[in-house]
């Protein structure tokens, strides 16, 4: 799962493409793991089982399992979850499979896409092409025609009988390409909205699909270190495999309702309620109690508003804002997680946020509490134009006379809290597992080959050379792209591409045992920023290349690890990932392009809902990072320069906690997960403040109240339900788009959601 603490950090987890939750705990958080055991937040697989470990022969690999019933993995974690049994008379990449599968990814795409330039981003998830795909596939196997075709040669059939557990597999695989929006979108549209600099859909799709595929020739690569071997478990995919089996293989549970029943149930009430705080009565996803106390207090405005202040006491009737783009589903992550994940939100937001902006430290009392906004040294927002030369470089005279960039106390201790983060996650994963690495890279060295492996070599793998093709063709499509269409210069590129190929293997065994994946946006961001001070647009894209091919890779590498353990063809995986990455880029990149040239408007407050506030994040990133450069905004002549110093807190942070907990191994302060500390930080800005906190009030209701009191309830019902409202409330949204569009609403108090509007001033510039 990516953890990379950064304001303008993308949700990319691997896990999530091709399943997001299941039928036990299982986060949908940048960070934190599976639940596999109370007290830590990575799962524990104990050393491999002496009787448990397997031998290979030379000949033929059916021949040599005398008895699949006793041959098993040798961890126990996936003794669990992972059948040690195969059928490969079971058809997978079929006629069902490839219609399910291209509607859920062209599906996925236009709704992610459409809520991530909303103030109300919302995500929907592989669980909800989960729970849908499974009765739709049994309707297919029902309705669609057995009949036998044949086409130049090659028979086939629409039906070839009753849907199985691989035809579900690949379909959720398939989609799971759209679950996240594509990274180098957010470059197309602040080249358009802010540098005024237009690509064209044409020159916009190569670079799409260039950065988004490259990196399936580095998982190609990677199989043998990271797929093959028994010790790499990728744990994550141990939740997902549980689900598909509960659904294809268990009994059917007791209750009243089916999980299908209960997630069209919460689905019509979804789908109706987003009506009243969606068109009718907005303010009900802002109910901010201390503006409404206070209203003229500026302090009660700064420390209640969800857009410009810290959002205390700021409450939601808007599941968007419960269940939003950042947090993702309160029902998706277990109770000491949320804890963990809140105590960091509260303690950055509620106590160092009012501290150092009350102080005023660096002056930046004269501009809001909370805002990823840039701004000049009296106040006024930055005009990047006017330190810009024609070409879209920056121009020092200019800048000189124009004075330097700044930016509030919030956001440049977001970006400090980010080196804390990446450090302290690498400090926690030594102390805490770097033994455990240690050993299982051993044991994947000299390990024989599992039950696992051995039943794979069933299938044709996918051959070298279709991964050195894919490089090929995208590295070469990567140069032109970059070159002509003026991104960065092409020889970057291989610079930009050397950074993934030297991490996804390191990394992506880091994340293979404890679900945690550090990312390469701060040193990507770091080495262009001095390479190439002054160009914004090359920054973001080296950061693209740099960054998204490691996570592309350590994606497909995950995907293909889930097919390792329920033995779908290599092949058919590795066409179903493409095919849904290229359907995933066109309609991405088409909602985009629609949206930007029909919404008046567009990320600007005039646009709402589309204020683009992620995008334009990524903007202020670009500014900083690119246009003035880490030198000017980081260096020793920096007002900022002592938040790096904040990377010995992140190193230091885990020290004394594993010392307690080695020393209490019983007390409460096992529950106590340092990397979780820097989650909220990683989304603050843009997430509007308010969403951790209704976020919270939904996994105590959910999560800790509903699991604990109704826990045969929570176990049949909990993802159903939540599949149903995000799902409910995604069609509802885009519906009330199309019919409200050109409507206009009456104006009344309840129709506007800004009613802290001393908050968007700060409080010694108070008009």
């Amino acid at each position: 799962m990516s953890y990379v603490h950064n304001p303008e950090m993308r949700h990319t987890d691997s896990s999530s493409r091709a399943v997001s939750s299941s039928a036990e705990y299982t986060p949908t958080m940048p960070s934190p793991p599976p639940l596999a055991q109370a007290s830590s937040p990575f799962p524990s697989y104990g050393e491999p089982d002496e009787e448990k470990r397997v031998t290979t022969e030379s000949d033929s690999y059916n021949n040599e399992l005398k008895d699949e019933e006793e041959e098993d993995s040798p961890f126990e974690m996936v003794r669990a979850a992972v059948s040690n049994k195969d059928d490969v008379s079971l058809p997978c990449l079929t006629f069902r499979s490839w219609i399910l599968g291209i509607i859920f990814c062209a599906a996925l795409a236009f709704v992610n896409q459409f809520y991530w330039f909303r103030e109300n981003s919302l995500a929907l998830g592989g669980y909800v092409v989960q729970l849908l795909s499974f009765p739709l596939g049994y309707l297919l196997a029902l309705i669609l025609p057995k009949r036998r075709f044949n086409t130049f040669g090659w028979e086939w059939t629409m039906n070839p009988g009753p849907f199985n557990i691989k035809e579900h597999v690949i379909i959720s695989i398939f989609a799971g390409t759209s679950v996240g929006t594509a990274y180098g979108i957010d470059v197309v549209t602040i080249k358009r909205m802010w540098y005024k600099s237009e690509m064209g859909f044409g020159p916009s799709v190569l670079f799409i699909l260039t950065s988004q595929i490259m990196g399936y020739s580095f998982a190609g690569l990677s199989r043998k270190f990271l797929v093959y071997p028994a010790a790499m478990i990728w744990p994550a995919n141990l939740v997902s495999v549980t689900l598909f089996r509960t659904f294809h293989e268990a009994q059917a549970l007791g209750g009243r309702f089916t999980r299908t029943k209960i997630f069209w149930i919460f689905f019509a009430l979804s789908f109706l309620w987003y009506f009243i705080p969606g068109v009718i009565f907005p303010a009900l996803g802002f109910l901010s109690i201390l503006c409404f106390i206070a209203p003229g207090n500026v302090i009660a405005n700064q420390l209640g508003d969800a857009f410009n202040g810290v959002g205390m006491l700021n409450f939601s009737l808007d599941w968007s804002y419960i269940s939003s783009a950042y947090t993702q589903s309160p029902i998706a992550i277990p109770w000491i997680y949320a804890c963990n994940v809140f105590a960091g939100f509260a303690i950055i937001m509620w106590i160092a946020t009012p501290i150092g902006y009350y102080k005023n430290t660096w002056n930046t009392g004269i501009m809001p509490m909370y805002t990823a906004t840039l701004y000049q040294t009296n106040g006024s927002k930055f005009d990047i134009h006017q330190v810009m030369t024609p070409d879209g470089m920056l121009d020092t005279a200019k800048y000189a006379d124009y004075g330097p960039l700044r930016m509030t106390f919030t956001f440049a201790m977001t970006y400090g809290l980010g080196f804390a983060g990446l450090i302290n996650l690498i400090v926690y994963v030594i102390l805490y597992y770097g033994k455990d690495i240690v050993n299982r890279v051993r044991q994947a060295r000299s390990m024989d080959e599992d039950v696992h492996m051995k039943l794979m070599r069933n299938y044709r793998e996918v051959p070298h050379w279709w991964y050195g093709v894919t490089f090929v063709i995208t590295f070469t499509l990567a140069i032109v792209t970059c070159q002509v269409y003026h991104l960065m210069p092409w020889y970057w590129v291989f610079v930009a591409t050397a950074i993934p190929f030297i991490f996804t293997i390191p990394i992506g065994i880091v994340q293979a045992l404890s679900n945690q994946q550090p990312g390469l946006n701060v040193i990507t961001e770091f080495i262009i920023g001095y390479a190439r001070p002054g160009d914004p647009i090359a920054n973001v894209t080296f950061k693209v290349y740099g960054y998204i091919t490691m996570a592309q890779a350590l994606s497909l590498v995950g995907d293909q690890k889930l097919g390792h353990y329920m033995k779908i063809p290599p092949r058919h995986l590795f066409i179903a990932q493409l095919v849904g990455t290229i359907i995933c880029a066109f309609v991405q990149l088409g909602v985009a392009f629609w949206l930007m040239d029909t919404v008046k408007g567009m990320c600007t407050d005039a646009g709402y809902p589309f204020t683009c506030i992620q995008a334009n994040t990524f903007f202020s990133a670009s500014v900083i990072w690119g246009l003035v450069g880490p030198e000017r905004m980081f260096g020793t002549s920096s007002p900022y320069h002592p938040t790096l110093y904040l990377f010995i807190f992140g190193m230091l942070l885990p020290i004394p906690v594993w010392l307690l907990q080695r020393k209490f191994p019983n007390s409460w302060v096992q529950h106590i997960h340092t990397p979780l500390l820097f989650i909220a930080s990683g989304y603050m800005p843009p997430a509007p403040s308010h969403v951790y906190t209704n976020w919270f009030i939904g996994c105590f209701f959910f999560n800790y109240l509903w699991h604990k009191y109704r826990n045969g309830q929570w176990t049949r019902y909990a993802f159903s339900l939540s599949a149903g409202l995000d799902s409910g409330l995604a069609i509802s949204g885009i519906i009330t788009y199309f019919a409200f569009m050109n409507v206009k609403i009456p104006e009344w108090w309840g129709a506007t959601t800004h009613h802290c509007p001393l908050a968007a001033h700060g409080y010694l510039s108070q008009p």
